[in-house]
């Protein structure tokens, strides 16, 4: 960046740009109206390009403007960020967390380590996101949140993945479907598209099986979609619909009464992984609740179906 051009002028250009008004910029930054023009007539002349065209009425940006907003924002967001994480790092005793995770492990495994993290550190306080992975991963880039616990959607090149534990697919339908009077596991060419219950684009489990499950037709054209395991459960109630979800999706409460099968020919697994900002060191407080998870990992019993990561302390494994 030129010598001439600061953050401020970053951020009192992206303070016009989305108001349309100088006024009303100038009160976001709790800057006079004078201050903040110019303060934008200084980045014009350091840039050599006009950003904003005035009127009586409304302040309008110019082509170059329109162009270079979003690396503007995206200039001021990481810097935010950046400075967020080093007062973060300040104390471990003090402060609040955001978290992003799948619903499955939050039900699991994430309710233990939430307790255990309370006792420990009382005066740190938890805030965890049940979103989509698509979601999940531009909330860590965006250093919306410190990290999550979830499966790959784009893959990021920001972003740190590193595997926590897998689960294998299978199909869920309701205690009373002819499909759960077995729970020998079960081939993708059995499943017919009658009754299929998807999940909307935004989610890990229809990322993966679009690149995974090609020979899966039903996950294509017109169906039936939920946005989440919870929206799921109660479309699953009656027998004939099913899903096809990750083995440790059942182990929620709300899925007592469905069955699960899993899916071979092939065999396909869900890799839940840590997912960090690349070159970001975490808190304090962040590594103390990760050090927890480790151990929930380590103590818990795996579930049918699920093994833990070759990166991640190794639990007691049940027969799959």
């Amino acid at each position: 960046m030129s010598n001439h051009v600061s953050l401020r002028h970053l951020r009192c250009f992206v303070a016009v740009a989305r108001s349309g008004s100088f006024t009303a910029a100038a009160a976001r930054l709790y800057m006079t109206q004078s201050s903040l023009t110019h303060v934008i007539q200084q980045f014009e002349e350091a840039v050599g390009v006009k950003l904003f065209d005035r009127s009586t009425r409304r302040v309008s940006m110019t082509e170059e403007a329109e162009r270079y907003l979003a690396e503007a924002e995206q200039m001021v967001k990481r810097f935010d960020a950046s400075i967020a994480d080093l007062k973060a790092f300040a104390s471990v005793q003090r402060g609040h967390l955001h978290i992003a995770a799948a619903a499955s492990m939050i039900d699991y495994y994430l309710y233990k380590v939430i307790e255990l993290f309370r006792e420990q550190f009382p005066q740190i306080t938890v805030s965890i996101r049940d979103a989509g992975a698509q979601q999940v991963e531009q909330l860590v880039a965006e250093g919306a949140i410190d990290f999550a616990v979830a499966s790959r959607h784009r893959g990021l090149e920001d972003l740190l993945y590193t595997p926590l534990l897998a689960d294998r697919y299978g199909v869920l339908v309701a205690a009373g479907d002819p499909l759960a009077r077995s729970s020998a596991p079960l081939a993708w060419s059995e499943l017919g598209p009658e009754r299929y219950i998807g999940f909307s684009a935004d989610t890990g489990i229809d990322s993966f099986l679009r690149k995974h499950a090609r020979g899966f037709r039903q996950r294509e054209g017109h169906r039936n979609e939920a946005s989440s395991t919870t929206s799921l459960f109660s479309l699953l109630k009656s027998a004939g619909n099913y899903s096809v979800v990750p083995a440790l999706t059942v182990q929620h409460g709300y899925a007592h009464k469905l069955h699960f099968r899993p899916l071979k020919s092939p065999q396909l697994m869900r890799e839940i992984c840590l997912i960090s900002r690349r070159l970001r060191s975490l808190s304090p407080g962040a590594e103390a609740f990760l050090a927890l998870l480790r151990q929930v990992l380590r103590d818990t019993p795996v579930p049918p179906h699920t093994r833990i990561a070759a990166s991640a302390p190794s639990g007691k494994v049940n027969p799959s």
